[in-house]
């Protein structure tokens, strides 16, 4: 006889607590692959962990440091599976991750593009560095979503246009992004004017923002990462452009907002949850500063 088989009770509150504050009905369907992707056994021997580790991306390392942590639902911002697998080997890091998840019973939960068009979700945070400007503003959904949005969640979108009150500088909206993301390095993209580029208006989306962006007229349009003829045409057009690399706009939200949102609506129904946020968890890209040949 085949065994009955169901998810841990805390898989099932974490689900629960994720569809509460971000919707699976804001993402995109049409590409995006979001929900509960690797489901977890409960089993009578061994009760799971009330933990949950938050990661920008599920690599390796990150399931590494879920198993050394003990959680037993990993929350990745972005889905580790796309595509259907036609095999699962040792040979693929994504197929072999799938076996480590599987050989230590811990689910993994994505939420991704619900996060960026739900209100207050990673789009409205990453908008958020703005208010250090100290400048009036007004905020408009870039792209809203299409269809019918559950209550509560009107006005859902993704992306956002901001409108200043006055104009200021580039180069000090830039300044201001690398202190807010906790950087020391980000890439302009400017019109040559001989003089300041005075920005009014700045189109703001995490991640990939090209195709969400493409319809948005602004002064400045700043996101994680964004082609090269975008970003040309961008420039000829006299717009300037701003990007962070993709996660680096995204991650910071998992510890200044989610992690504190997950974790009050978990101890709602379990008092001992606990969220973390991945410290493995990193950008695949960083910035090499390449010494002249035969410097010392």
């Amino acid at each position: 006889m085949e065994p009955s088989l169901q998810s841990p009770l805390f898989t099932q509150q974490v689900v629960k607590a994720m569809r509460a504050l971000y919707p699976e009905e804001l993402a995109d369907r049409a590409w995006d692959n979001v929900g509960l992707l690797q489901e977890n056994i409960d089993t009578p021997s061994a009760s799971v962990p009330p933990r949950v580790l938050l990661t920008n991306d599920l690599t390796l390392s990150v399931v590494e440091e879920a198993i050394q942590k003990k959680a037993s639902v990993i929350v990745s911002y972005h889905p580790f599976i796309f595509r259907g697998l036609t095999s699962v080997t040792l040979n693929d890091p994504h197929q072999r991750m799938v076996l480590r998840l599987a050989q230590h019973n811990i689910a993994v939960y994505s939420p991704h593009t619900a996060v960026d068009a739900a209100p207050g979700g990673v789009n409205d945070w990453l908008c958020s560095i703005l208010d250090r400007l100290h400048l009036s503003q007004s905020r408009a959904v870039a792209q809203p979503v299409k269809g019918p949005v559950p209550q509560g969640f009107e006005g859902a979108g993704y992306g956002c246009l901001v409108q200043l009150n006055s104009a200021i500088d580039v180069q000090r909206i830039a300044q201001v992004f690398a202190e807010g993301l906790g950087m020391k390095h980000l890439m302009l993209a400017r019109p040559k004017t001989g003089g300041i580029n005075m920005i009014k208006s700045v189109a703001i989306c995490a991640g990939s923002g090209g195709d969400v962006l493409k319809d948005t007229d602004a002064d400045l349009y700043v996101t994680g990462e964004m082609s090269h003829h975008v970003a040309l045409r961008l420039k000829m057009l006299g717009k300037s452009v701003i990007t962070v690399f993709h996660s680096n706009s995204e991650r910071g939200f998992l510890r200044e907002v989610m992690q504190g949102k997950l974790q009050e609506k978990l101890r709602g129904e379990d008092a001992a949850a606990e969220v973390l946020v991945s410290e493995a968890d990193e950008d695949p890209f960083e910035i090499w500063e390449a010494a002249p040949s035969g410097s010392s």
